[in-house]
């Protein structure tokens, strides 16, 4: 039998403290603020779903002068080397040296680095591989795979019934049942299908090219098929989220 008495306390046994709950952070809101920080880096970030898109957000989501420059100039500048000359290595390499001026001009003049760089590496990478290979269509192949992720990510996000788009925007606007509203889900779910519409359109018209070795023709449809193409579906997007979501605001 014990010696203690039923019932009695034990004051020198260490109490069990439980970590209380709500000073913890949680972990899920941390991830989802992370999420949201990224969207509003993002060009469906710099107009709210409720808002009107006006051209000036517009122009600032695709860089402004200095992003479309840094977008378009080394491509084009592969364009016309490689149709005036039929070379690889000036085709590539013209392209990579102008990618390092703007990265250095960012870096004079103490503007973000982060896009530049970015994009010279793709064209480092891109360079490379058609040097290592000799084959100029070898160049748009780093395209391809990117096209390739984001078309599968959009299409997964429709089949577990959580369109990209709309994850985006229930991201910028905190509103995170927006899959209850009938009309929200609808226009988010078509929205995410047109984005999987340009990324399969892209694959589908430049891999026929590229397995042509037709790399001046691939190389002008990138052109026509990146930014520009891009600009108008995020101006349509902005359109359409923006509808249901001031309608539902009114």
């Amino acid at each position: 039998m014990s010696d203690a008495p039923t019932g009695a306390e034990t004051p020198d046994e260490p109490s069990e403290e439980r970590p209380d709950r709500a000073e913890q952070p949680d972990e899920r809101e941390q991830v989802r603020e992370a999420l949201a920080a990224a969207a509003r880096q993002s060009g469906f970030g710099l107009v709210q779903p409720g808002e009107r898109p006006t051209a000036h957000a517009l122009w600032a989501a695709v860089g402004g002068v200095r992003g479309l420059i840094e977008s378009l100039l080394p491509g084009f500048l592969f364009l016309v080397v490689f149709t005036i000359t039929g070379e690889v290595a000036p085709s590539v390499l013209i392209p990579a040296a102008v990618a390092v001026i703007f990265v250095v001009v960012r870096a004079v003049t103490r503007s973000p680095i982060v896009p530049a760089v970015v994009g010279l590496v793709g064209i480092a990478l891109s360079a490379g591989l058609a040097l290592f290979t000799g084959r100029a269509e070898e160049n748009f192949v780093l395209g391809f795979i990117i096209n390739a992720v984001w078309l599968v990510a959009l299409l997964v996000s429709l089949v577990i019934r959580r369109p990209l788009v709309g994850v985006i925007a229930g991201l910028l606007t905190g509103d995170h049942a927006w899959r209850e509203d009938p009309a929200k889900r609808t226009v988010l779910t078509v929205t995410t299908w047109l984005w999987v519409g340009m990324f399969a359109l892209r694959l589908g018209v430049q891999v026929p090219l590229y397995l042509s070795s037709q790399a001046a023709a691939l190389a002008a449809t990138k052109l026509v098929m990146g930014v520009p193409l891009y600009a108008a579906l995020l101006w349509v997007t902005w359109l359409m989220v923006r509808s249901v979501y001031a309608c539902r605001a009114a």
